[in-house]
């Protein structure tokens, strides 16, 4: 059995197998859109954990898009912390005008880089967590609490992985998302799309217009899309509200944003528009829910509507959320506040610390990630990944592998020292013996 400070010291000199393990990921072309292409990377994940000895529970998500959720028993699990790590398989979509230097699935390495589609976001931060788990395993360092390992799919697409293992009874005493925060310890404000829709209950001539928009005309009717321009000013409106009276430590004002993103509308010329529909996407503060602001914009646009003669009587209606960006044009991420004083972040900042000698910079996310869906459940969460987002879904995508390395060391640490530390008091966690292992 080797101390914890050998086997951090094994990263450096097979650092060729963390390259190599990480280049494999990136090989599976597993980009989101068009999606439902991650059984074959999600196959290789659970034959990798399952050499470590931990049981297998994988499912389909969605056709050809299964989930795999691996956990490796503790010696004393009742006694002892238990961890999740989480990450997503898939990938940012590839454009084919996008100008790579190779193919985004062919990885390389290039001035201490390694270079290819979800080398930051984040196929780095899976292949790193499972090297780390691997030397421990190897190293016979036991450990005494659960840990849980969850390969999700569908996180670019908001189809929410990470909510079906929620959903399927997966819980811990914390969890680590390790996605792109280029090894800051962060939470995260949300995310919620919606439709505002205008529909007219009659449909008019073009010709008729005169009769609507002049006076005496004597027919109440309206454009459906001469009125979505109310809601777009009201939503204008309300977004210059929320920069002068919300705020949240760690982020610049006004980042709470509505953003008119897609505007369908009318059918043909020879008609007046009788429905429009602006699908919007809304940024809310870690503090926030995705249902209260959702809730603050209906109550803003139904005053709007209220002022308006045609509006009062058609009043907009509205949809929000979704399970898919793909498969119902909508998605929820909820957000993710982080305490610096709880027990997980405080031991994870230490071994960051004391791994790199420097500083761990706790803060917030400027986008978003699954953690929100382990906190929504209850879960101590916080992202901490290598990546940095200028790399998340840029053309020629890549990370420093020597931030891999490094990430790599502190999570041998973390894992450790986290699943060894005894709970504070009997858990509450609920077991996991209702679900079935491979």
């Amino acid at each position: 059995m080797r101390s914890i400070e050998q086997v951090i010291a094994r990263v450096e000199q097979r650092q060729e197998e963390l390259i190599h393990l990480t280049k494999t990921l990136i090989q599976f072309e597993t980009p989101s859109p068009p999606a439902r292409n991650t059984k074959e990377a999600q196959e290789f994940i659970a034959n990798f954990l399952r050499t470590l000895d931990f049981a297998i529970d994988q499912w389909d998500v969605y056709p050809n898009d299964p989930n795999v959720v691996g956990l490796l028993k503790g010696t004393d699990a009742k006694l002892h912390n238990s961890l999740i790590i989480n990450g997503h398989v898939d990938v940012a979509e590839i454009d084919e005008q996008e100008q790579w230097a190779t193919s985004p699935f062919q990885p390389t390495i290039q001035d201490g880089h390694l270079i290819g589609r979800g080398a930051a976001d984040m196929k780095g931060g899976l292949a790193a967590s499972l090297f780390a788990i691997q030397l421990l395993k190897e190293a016979n360092l036991e450990l005494a609490g659960d840990l849980i390992f969850q390969s999700v799919i569908g996180e670019e697409v908001g189809e929410a992985g990470t909510l079906a293992c929620t959903q399927r009874g997966y819980t811990a005493d914390f969890a680590v998302v390790v996605d792109t925060s280029d090894l800051h310890i962060q939470g995260q404000g949300g995310v919620i799309t919606g439709w505002v829709t205008i529909k007219s209950p009659t449909t008019h001539h073009d010709a008729t217009r005169r009769s609507m928009i002049h006076a005496g005309g004597g027919l109440h009717g309206a454009s459906a899309i001469e009125k979505m321009m109310k809601m777009i000013a009201g939503l204008q409106d309300l977004e210059r509200h929320w920069a002068v009276m919300k705020s949240y430590p760690g982020f610049p004002a006004g980042s709470s944003t509505i953003n008119p993103a897609v505007i369908e509308g009318g059918r043909h010329p020879a008609f007046i528009a009788d429905e429009c529909r602006l699908w919007i996407t809304v940024h809310f503060y870690p503090d926030e829910t995705h249902e209260q602001v959702a809730e603050e914009v209906e109550m803003h646009l139904r005053k709007v509507a209220e002022s308006d003669s045609w509006l009062r009587d058609n009043p907009p209606i509205f949809e929000w959320g979704g399970t898919s960006m793909i498969e119902d044009k909508g998605e929820i991420f909820p957000s993710l506040e982080i305490d610096p004083e709880a027990p997980g972040v405080q031991l994870l900042s230490r071994c960051h610390e004391s791994q790199l000698n420097i500083p761990a910079i706790v803060d917030y996310s400027p986008t978003v990630t699954d953690g929100g869906w382990l906190g929504d459940a209850g879960i101590q969460t916080v992202i901490y990944g290598p990546g940095d987002l200028q790399n998340a879904h840029a053309v020629n995508e890549k990370v420093r592998i020597e931030q891999l390395v490094d990430f790599t060391k502190v999570m041998i640490r973390f894992i450790y020292e986290w699943c060894n530390t005894p709970k504070n008091g009997l858990s509450d966690t609920p077991t996991l013996q209702n679900i079935k292992y491979q």
